[in-house]
């Protein structure tokens, strides 16, 4: 199972929100670059980045420093937040993004979706995130109607290589993930699943790697690991051991 270290943007720095409310912001580190690195440099297989300023102004905002962290390591990156057109998917994945994400447009333009698939084969991939198991979109400001499983489901044959299924109840909590919610998405999907929100300890990590069998492929951990709840090297030792 992949651990997807998040580097959260706002204003330019890393940065960790509470259950997505843009007031609720604690900064960890004014170098998402720097930050990058010491997660290169620790033996992580990817990075997941959103431009959460991105995600509210349907654009990318904080560009300059995605740049950067895009020059400062060799590795994957997986891009989301305020990618909305074709323009900009391509853009950005020009600029050396690994996948990028979308949410939003995944709703509103789901045609889009099966389009850049088409066009960027392996670089798509869509996040669903959920309140009460209903999709939020425009940076969570908004809940629809429509349940994660419906959105996911409609993308089966796209070609989208991942699900980032997120717990908006759980996010920046340190609550744990919602692992059952997470393993019955996985399970009636044949399309990878990455768990993302509440991840609080070592504990919560190897109880998604237990499920790994359903078809969750990765878990993104953020503010546990900026206040030293989870250790990063040992965490990705005991989801390489599985133990």
């Amino acid at each position: 199972m992949i651990l997807y270290p998040a580097i959260d943007l706002k204003n330019g720095a890393c940065v960790r929100l509470v259950k997505g409310d843009m007031a609720a912001v604690t900064v960890f580190n004014t170098d998402p670059a720097a930050q990058a690195l010491s997660f290169a440099e620790a033996g992580c297989q990817w990075i997941h980045v959103v431009d959460l300023d991105g995600a509210f102004a349907g654009q990318p905002v904080n560009g300059q420093a995605v740049d950067r962290i895009l020059g400062a390591v060799t590795l994957p990156v997986q891009l989301g937040g305020g990618i909305r057109d074709l323009a900009t998917i391509e853009s950005w994945i020009k600029r050396g993004v690994a996948r990028v994400i979308l949410g939003t447009v995944a709703l509103r333009d789901p045609a889009l979706v099966r389009q850049a698939c088409a066009r960027f084969p392996g670089k798509v991939a869509v996040g669903i995130d959920a309140r009460g198991g209903k999709v939020a979109v425009e940076g969570w400001a908004e809940t629809s109607e429509v349940s994660a499983m419906d959105l996911a489901l409609r993308f089966e044959d796209a070609g989208v290589c991942a699900i980032i299924y997120t717990d908006i109840d759980r996010d920046g909590l340190l609550s744990g993930p919602n692992i059952e919610a997470t393993a019955q998405l996985a399970e009636g999907l044949t399309t990878p699943v990455i768990a993302s929100g509440g991840v609080a300890s070592l504990s919560d990590l190897l109880a998604l790697k237990a499920r790994a069998s359903v078809g969750i492929q990765g878990v993104i951990s953020g503010r546990a690991l900026y206040d030293g709840r989870i250790d990063l090297k040992a965490a990705l030792a005991a989801l390489r051991d599985g133990r």
